[in-house]
């Protein structure tokens, strides 16, 4: 468990899907106690009821926000950043607060016109993983943290999340691969579910070894580095089953679909 008495208070300017996966990951992973979080959003009933799980605080407004936090993290759309950023510009800019961003498509120049003089900002796009512990935050590695709250960030974050710098005209693409992707990956793992069904599989079961497949074929990778396509030919058997399951899927472009599916985020 982190040190939770000397960890950074983190607000939420925003509590949606996305923010409260960021908060119920730290918050059950011992990375940071409910009690030093806070949140504002639309509307506040919904927000009472989000943030008294986790026993985070619930704050009327953006100024209640800014006022209890360390590091703010703006998660509402991108449209409205501008907007909801516009009366605590100047609480932003005071000493001993950072701004980290979750709106795609904002990076590092837009905050730079939006944000008050010398105001310390940084631009991530974190995937929907970090709820249990297991997320990608990208992060752009152009930023304006100060050294002490860039390592109090990975601190925090990389207690629920891998943190992957890059840079700025590359985060959209990493955020197709680890912030999309999760839903490729669902849609793979309720494919292979319907097909251990198919063949008489309970579904319960076929969701089970497919999901437990999936998380230890990614952990296999993370933790020897094997190139994919090593680890491929280790299953693969002379004249056996699994190439012949390859097959079947580069016969219907498995993989062509995949990078396709990519091109259509990034075009």
């Amino acid at each position: 468990m982190a040190d939770q008495v000397n960890a950074p208070s983190l607000g939420f300017i925003g509590f949606g899907n996305m923010a409260q996966a960021m908060a119920k990951g730290l918050v059950d992973a011992g990375a940071l106690p409910g009690g030093r979080i806070n949140a504002t959003a639309a509307h506040f009933d919904k927000l009472q009821a989000s943030t008294a799980a986790l026993g985070a605080h619930a704050c009327e407004d953006a100024r209640g926000v800014v006022e209890a936090s360390d590091f703010v993290v703006v998660a509402v759309k991108p449209h409205l950043v501008a907007q909801v950023l516009e009366p605590v510009r100047d609480m932003l800019a005071a000493p001993g607060k950072a701004v980290i961003s979750v709106a795609a498509g904002c990076g590092f120049e837009f905050y730079e016109e939006v944000l008050g003089p010398g105001t310390h900002h940084l631009s991530t796009i974190p995937n929907t993983p970090i709820a249990v512990g297991a997320g990608v935050v990208a992060c752009e590695q152009r930023h304006s943290l100060d050294d002490a709250e860039l390592a109090a960030f990975e601190e925090l974050f990389g207690q629920v999340a891998l943190i992957e710098w890059v840079d700025g005209k590359l985060l959209s693409t990493a955020s197709a691969i680890a912030g999309c992707g999760p839903a490729f990956a669902a849609m793979f793992l309720e494919a292979l579910g319907d097909a251990g069904v198919k063949h008489g599989l309970p579904r319960a079961a076929a969701y089970r070894l497919a999901a437990q497949m999936m998380m230890g074929t990614a952990k296999l990778h993370l933790e020897t580095g094997t190139h994919p396509g090593a680890m491929k030919d280790a299953v693969c058997s002379p004249g056996g089953t699994t190439i012949k399951g390859v097959a079947s899927l580069e016969k219907d472009a498995f993989r062509g679909a995949v990078v396709n599916a990519i091109d259509a985020i990034e075009g």
